[in-house]
């Protein structure tokens, strides 16, 4: 029989009359022995692909029969093959008749009596694919009265109501628009007398059908659900079927968070009811959960409703109280006492660390001028209970709410610092501990201040609890706190108190307790790393204790030991610097080697830590460091390598699995997959990256070798979306991998590659740095995207192609309308109802960092104009479309000033080119002069200067406008204020150019004194060099209207010459100084020996003693 005959004999048997052979497959498909499940599989597949219609209605058939064993895998395996989502969808290729027969069958099997809630869940999945599939073309029409029927109909059993309204949730988008009754229906089905099931369902398919509606007066028609809503869940409660509860919670939540508005009308009462969930004692911890959940989400969903949960400070402060009262929830547990390592979170239970993440959420969501008045009422009763545990809490909630509220802390600091350092005392030894968190929790969000202000009371504080030898748990983190405190401390501060910090550290390295030694090598790496230079002085006391560790914890119970020593040794040693360093880092680098080529376990820490390791000692010992690369990059590159270890699971509650319980893994859940991200390999790959990126930085010339494949490594690492900070790492390396390669071209280390080596370079990282900004997601690393392509275009220079031009100038278009779309949505977050004064400093922080992104699009577009001049001007003329709106006066001060300094770099460097677009810029250049900005006025007078410069007779009828603002720049009274010397500065250069170039058509015996008068200029370093240049120049030709009648102005330009020559060459060029030197010589043998003795006696003595040396020298 050939193979052929023998399939289709096969397949007839097994979808012929007799059910037991389609039963006996449709076991092993389930079967726990390998060979008869992929055996079963392969056949599957085979009648899939030859017999799709009768394998279709023979799994639809079985349905009709529920108590069937394989009534389960039979939906399962239907729902594949009419899902247009799976690989498996079969149902367009079905013949008209089997379709409408399938339809049918599986709305009979639907409404089918005793279904078990696990295959009618499966069929309503099943229906409600194919109708995705099918509604858009209305082809299902049945659909639409079957589920009417089944909702509406009194007969109409509970399970059937409950499935229908299940299907009716996932079809939301395609039935709101047409379903008769809607309303009624919801309301009947969330009343239903005695199903809870239908009254959940009822409240999943309103809240599908709500976040479903386009416009909030759509979804306002049905905002009179809400109270039955609300009742629904409470009945869930009241029966005590608190399974139902949660996942009507669950289905609140979502609303919360995608559509707030929707409740905002009945607030208060939606609000106080889940406060009552969170508050009673009785339910379960997973309920009260969800209920808080729901508060949080709410104060969190900003972008929509921002500022409406502060309008109710009095939920705040009950939410406050119910997460306060969940920290109780933590064990005085021996394991914590004993200060091990495994054992870092004994005693704290799920509810302990909700309420901790739900403070800081919360904090965040609201801002510090809401929740610190609550924390104010609810601390001092805590603070002052006799139970630990109600002391605990206390500290533990100012640390979780110092981030949000770090605005309004940092106003009183004393106050909040003291409250905490007074636990230091405390009898309990966790509430010590609790109070050491807090200031290292506070170190960090509230810091450089508190570091600033109050160094003379933490410092001492956290130094004697390190004495606490009866609780090692509290001596290691009052260590790690120091940590906290160096990193946003200057080292002038640090330095007075090292010699005690130093010497305790020292002594806890001597301790036989890991928990207290890894805590102290962490803090010696702190101080050292803020103290810098300073930690010379501990340097040969503290390296041998270092080096001990580092040689002699070799034991797999001392890996984290050994890797903490690595990472201090190579911060001591950046910190000391090189010269003192390099002989012990001979040695330390043998050691890093022969662990290197030793084979370690893969989630070894020393792995980590030994790519940062090498990377510090690179910096400290630059070039030196060479002859190590060829060990240290290859296990480098692995690491950077590394493919992110991703699993893609079934989100649907017929995942068996549910959510993992492994720590290391992050899940997300994206539709109906669950995806979980192993995060431990990706920060391993994040750490190599920003190695690499190092080396290439820190060896210039001497990495290029390693070009090529860190390139071919990093360049797709650009739209690395798992992880960001691999990709900040992949932007940050591209400018450094050009700047390396032309180095070592110039420098002919470049193993005989030339210029065109660096075209190739270029090819490949430009367009890759362009199609990354395209589709970057988060708006600061958008911003570090376009700094790199700034960096890589001056590196590439003419060696770029009009086609990748055009490409950097499309992917600029972009980015600008997508910023201008941001902040057209914030501008309409800002006339909501609730907004208030902490939504306008958040929606201020927003624009700021959009402001960043602008602000290197600016540099951007001045370097292709630098390069390419008059050949970018095609390009110019597309992009002004986006530019000259940034112009107008409703745009914020930074986007104004950005499109004006585009405009003056293509006026410099396109000169006489330029000069067509002066209509249509110049206005806006002469407006701005007036602008209260001073970053503005300095764009804009700088502009005119130009425009003056090269303008020639396009400029000439602005003259007189332009003087006038000139003058008013000037004049202002604050001209010489520190914020506004760079635009006084510029605005005189301008004025000098309109005198050099317009001479003719401004009245010289009066514009040029008043210039003369503002000399020297002495902020804007490069404009003085050119401004007194001019001076100079016009001196030499004994300018009349310079010097005046009878050389009355004579007094001054000595005066201006002194100034400018006791300034050294800071206001002049060499030539200029000399110049300046020699016109002081002509003088003094020019002029009558009175004027000389009246215009010497005129200037100050020390601009006397200047000139006297300048001319005797």
């Amino acid at each position: 029989m050939d193979p052929r005959a023998e399939a289709d004999a096969a397949a007839a048997a097994v979808l012929g009359a007799d059910p037991a052979a389609l039963t006996a497959l449709l076991g092993d498909l389930t079967s726990p022995a390998n060979e008869a499940r992929s055996r079963a599989e392969g056949m599957f597949h085979a009648l899939r692909a030859s017999h799709p219609d009768a394998l279709a209605l023979r799994l639809a058939h079985l349905l009709l029969s529920p108590a069937h064993p394989s009534a389960p895998i039979a939906a399962v395996l239907l729902r594949r093959l009419i899902s247009p989502g799976s690989q498996a969808f079969v149902y367009p290729a079905l013949s008209p008749a089997t379709q409408s027969s399938l339809r049918a069958l599986l709305l009979s099997a639907a409404s089918a009596p005793g279904l078990s809630k696990s295959i009618s869940k499966k069929l309503s999945d099943a229906v409600a694919e194919l109708a995705s599939f099918l509604l858009p073309s209305n082809s299902w029409p049945d659909l639409l009265t079957f589920l009417y029927k089944s909702i509406a109909s009194p007969s109409s059993p509970p399970a059937l109501q409950e499935s229908a309204l299940n299907i009716l949730a996932r079809l939301a988008s395609h039935l709101a628009a047409g379903f008769p009754n809607l309303h009624a229906l919801l309301l009947s089905a969330l009343s239903h007398p005695s199903s809870a099931d239908v009254r959940v369902a009822g409240l999943n398919a309103a809240i599908s059908l709500i976040q479903s509606l386009p416009s909030a007066a759509d979804r306002d028609q049905f905002q009179d659900l809400l109270p039955a809503m609300m009742r629904a869940l409470a009945e869930s409660l009241n029966c005590g079927n608190e399974g139902s509860a949660q996942e009507a919670l669950e289905m609140m939540i979502e609303l919360a968070g995608a559509e707030p508005r929707f409740l905002r009308r009945q607030l208060p009462d939606v609000v106080g009811s889940m406060l009552q969930i969170a508050e009673a004692p009785g339910l379960e911890d997973g309920t009260r959960h969800l209920a808080v959940e729901f508060v949080v989400t709410l104060a969190e969903a900003r972008e929509r409703a921002p500022g409406m949960m502060r309008r109710l400070p009095r939920y705040v402060g009950r939410l406050f109280a119910v997460l306060m009262t969940m920290l109780l929830d933590v064990q005085d547990e021996p394991a914590w006492h004993a200060a091990v390592s495994e054992e870092e979170d004994a005693g704290e239970t799920g509810s302990y660390v909700f309420a901790q993440e739900c403070l800081d959420r919360l904090a965040i969501a609201v801002g510090g001028n809401t929740i610190l008045p609550v924390a104010a009422e609810l601390l001092p009763s805590f603070f002052a209970a006799e139970e630990w545990k109600r002391r605990h809490a206390a500290l533990v909630t100012i640390a979780q709410i110092a981030e949000g509220c770090a605005k309004v802390m940092i106003k009183n600091l004393e106050q909040v610092v003291g409250m905490v350092l007074n636990s230091f005392q405390d009898s309990h030894p966790r509430v010590r501990w609790a109070a050491i968190n807090a200031v290292g929790q506070l170190s960090t969000d509230l810091g450089p201040e508190l570091q600033n202000k109050l160094h003379h009371v933490v410092l001492p504080a956290l130094a004697s609890a390190m004495d606490d030898f009866q609780n090692p748990r509290v001596q290691a983190h009052a260590a790690s706190a120091i940590l906290n405190f160096s990193e946003n401390c200057r080292p002038d501060i640090l330095t007075p108190y090292l010699d005690g910090i130093v010497g305790k550290l020292l002594l806890l390295l001597q301790t036989g307790n890991q928990m207290v030694q890894e805590s102290a090598l962490t803090a010696l790496a702190s101080a050292a790393d803020s103290s810098q230079e300073h930690f010379q002085k501990y340097y040969d006391a503290v390296l041998p204790y270092l080096k001990a560790i580092l040689m002699n914890a070799t034991d797999k119970s001392n890996r984290m030991l050994r890797a903490k020593s690595m990472e201090c040794i190579s911060l001591v040693g950046m910190a000391v610097g090189k010269q003192k360093f390099k002989d012990d880092a001979k040695q330390v680098m043998e050691v890093l080697m022969t662990l290197q080529g030793s084979q370690m376990e893969a989630d070894d820490p020393i792995t980590s830590y030994m790519l940062q390791a090498w990377a510090r000692l690179c910096k400290c010992l630059g070039q030196d460091f060479i002859p190590y690369m060829s060990v240290v990059m290859p296990p480098l590159l692995q690491s950077a390598q590394l493919k992110p270890d991703v699993s893609v699971t079934s989100a649907g509650p017929e995942d068996e699995n549910g959510e993992t319980d492994d720590e290391g893994v992050e899940t997300i859940t994206l539709g109906d997959k669950r995806i979980g991200i192993r995060t431990s390999l990706l920060e391993e790959k994040a750490t190599a990256c920003n190695m690499l990126c190092c080396y290439a930085d820190e060896l210039k010339e001497g990495f290029f070798p390693w070009i090529d494949q860190v390139a071919t490594t990093l360049v797709p690492l650009l739209k690395f979306y798992f992880h960001e900070e691999v990709r900040k790492a992949a932007v940050s390396a591209m400018p450094e991998l050009l700047r390396s390669a032309k180095l070592a071209i110039e420098k002919s280390q470049s193993q005989g590659r030339d210029e065109s080596y660096l075209k190739q370079l270029s090819d490949y990282i430009v367009p890759a740095l362009v199609e990354a900004i395209h589709k970057e997601p988060d708006t600061q690393i958008c911003a570090s995207m376009m700094e790199s392509l700034n960096e890589s275009i001056q590196l590439s220079g003419t060696l770029l192609e009009e086609g990748q031009v055009r490409s950097i100038v499309d992917g600029i278009k972009e980015v600008i309308a997508a910023s201008t779309n941001r902040r057209r949505e914030r501008r309409e977050r800002a006339t909501a109802e609730d907004f208030d004064s902490e939504e306008e400093d958040l929606l201020r922080e927003e624009n700021e960092q959009e402001d960043e992104m602008l602000d290197q699009i600016g540099d951007c577009l001045g370097t292709l104009v630098k390069t390419f001049k008059t050949y970018f001007l095609p390009f110019f003329d597309e992009l002004s479309i986006y530019l000259t709106p940034m112009l107008a006066k409703d745009k914020t001060a930074e986007e104004r000033r950005i499109a004006i300094c585009i405009f003056d770099d293509v006026a410099e460097h396109c000169r006489e080119a330029a000069v067509r677009y002066y209509d249509a810029y110049l206005p806006f250049l002469i407006e701005a002069c007036t602008s209260e900005n001073p970053d503005i006025r300095q764009a804009a007078v700088y502009g005119i200067g130009i425009c003056a410069e090269f303008g020639c007779s396009a400029f000439r009828p602005r003259t007189g406008e332009a003087l006038s603002r000139l003058h008013n720049v000037i004049k202002h009274p604050n001209a010489l204020d520190l914020d506004n010397a760079m635009a006084y500065d510029n605005a005189v250069s301008a004025l000098g150019k309109i005198c050099k170039f317009h001479r003719e058509g401004i009245d010289a015996s009066q514009v040029i004194p008043a210039w003369l008068s503002c000399l020297p200029i002495k902020n804007d370093l490069i404009e003085a060099k050119i401004v007194h240049e001019q001076f100079c120049a016009m001196l030499e030709k004994s300018d009349r209207e310079l010097l005046g009648h009878n050389n009355q102005y004579l007094p001054k330009i000595v005066s201006v010459i002194a100034e400018i020559l006791c300034a050294g060459k800071d206001l002049a060029t060499e030539q200029t100084f000399s110049r300046m030197v020699n016109l002081l010589r002509q003088l003094q043998t020019t002029l009558p020996p009175s004027v000389l003795a009246s215009t010497w006696s005129s200037l100050q003595p020390q601009q006397q003693l200047a000139l006297q040396s300048v001319l005797s020298s």
